[in-house]
C-alpha cells in the first residue's frame, strides 16, 4: 500500500519506554480507542516482543477482526502490514518511528495507510487516518507520560 498518512508527537519518555508501551499489545484495550482486545498470535522468544498479533476492533462504525504481522528495529522503528485481513479492514500498513530529541523527550512519528472494503474516496481515506493517528499518537502519550509519573 502507497500513499500513507503522516503525524507526530513529543512525548516526554525515552525510545525504550515508549517502544515498551507499544510493545505492551495487551495493554492496548485501556488505551488505544477502539481495540477491544489484542491478542499475541505469534512471539520472536529472542527478543520476546510479539511478530503476529490479533486485534478486535470496536471503532464505529467499523467492527472487525484482523491479524497484523510486526518487524521491530530495536527502539528506533516498528512497522506492521496486515497478514489476516477482515471482512472489513482488507489492508493495514504502518509505522512508529522513534527519534531521541535529547533531554528524555522524543519524537514520535506515525505512518498509517488503511484500505476498508466500503469504498471511499481518497480524501475521506485520509481524513480517516488522519483521526486514527491523532487518537493513537494522544493515547500513547498519555499512556507513557502517566507511567513515568
Amino acid at each position: 500500500m502507497t500513499n500513507q498518512t503522516t503525524s507526530d508527537i513529543v512525548v516526554d519518555a525515552e525510545p525504550g519506554v515508549i517502544m515498551a508501551v507499544i510493545a505492551d499489545f495487551a495493554s492496548y484495550p485501556s488505551w488505544a480507542t477502539g481495540v477491544k482486545e489484542a491478542r499475541v498470535v505469534d512471539l520472536d522468544e529472542f527478543r520476546a516482543r510479539a511478530t503476529e498479533v490479533q486485534f478486535v476492533l470496536d471503532a464505529t462504525p467499523i467492527r472487525d477482526t484482523y491479524t497484523l504481522g510486526y518487524t521491530w528495529d530495536g527502539d528506533r522503528e516498528v512497522d506492521w502490514r496486515i497478514t489476516e485481513p477482515g471482512a472489513m479492514v482488507k489492508g493495514m500498513d504502518g509505522a512508529y518511528v522513534l527519534e531521541p530529541l535529547g533531554d528524555g523527550r522524543t519524537r514520535v512519528t506515525y505512518r498509517l495507510a488503511v484500505e476498508v472494503s466500503i469504498p471511499l474516496l481518497g480524501m475521506l481515506r485520509r481524513k480517516a487516518e488522519k483521526v486514527i493517528i491523532e487518537t493513537a499518537l494522544k493515547g500513547l502519550k498519555k499512556r507513557v507520560e502517566s507511567a513515568e509519573a
